[in-house]
């Protein structure tokens, strides 16, 4: 009996790696430029959290930020907001993470996807600065 191999040639599955790999690497110059264009002093509370990029929300994530099946997160920060730092605190780390997928799915032409990524970064980053979601609003970064 003959034997078949499964799965997708060699070639052609390197040429999607490739293809995958050029697409994380485009998100990831959005975010880098994001971060870039944040003027000091704001820049420097970077150096307080890790930056990551993830496809989308992890089901903890969902379930954490009571997500119903149809939502989604394009990011999230994770931490003690700097207005909430005390002598007492044990510390840990702050994060940021910004979610490709719901991103470029929801902001598929590229201006778009990096006004969107860059409102992410900031309102982020203003989380971790203690600003909260009824302020970003007034201010209108939501």
């Amino acid at each position: 009996m003959p034997k078949r191999r499964r799965g997708l040639p060699a070639a052609e599955l390197a040429a999607i790696r490739r293809r995958r790999a050029a697409r994380h690497t485009r998100f990831e110059n959005l975010v880098e430029r994001a971060l870039a264009g944040i003027p000091m002093p704001f820049a420097a509370a970077l150096d307080e959290v890790a930056i990551v990029i993830a496809d989308e929300p992890s089901p903890p994530q969902r379930r954490e930020n009571g997500l119903a099946p149809d939502e989604t997160l394009y990011g999230l920060y994770d931490g003690t907001p700097r207005t909430a730092w005390g002598a007492d605190d044990v510390p840990f780390p702050n994060t940021i993470t910004i979610f490709r997928l719901p991103l470029e799915e929801d902001f598929p032409d590229p201006l778009d996807l990096e006004d969107e990524v860059r409102i992410t970064v900031v309102h982020e980053l203003a989380h971790h600065l203690g600003i909260d979601d009824d302020r970003l609003g007034e201010l209108g970064v939501d």
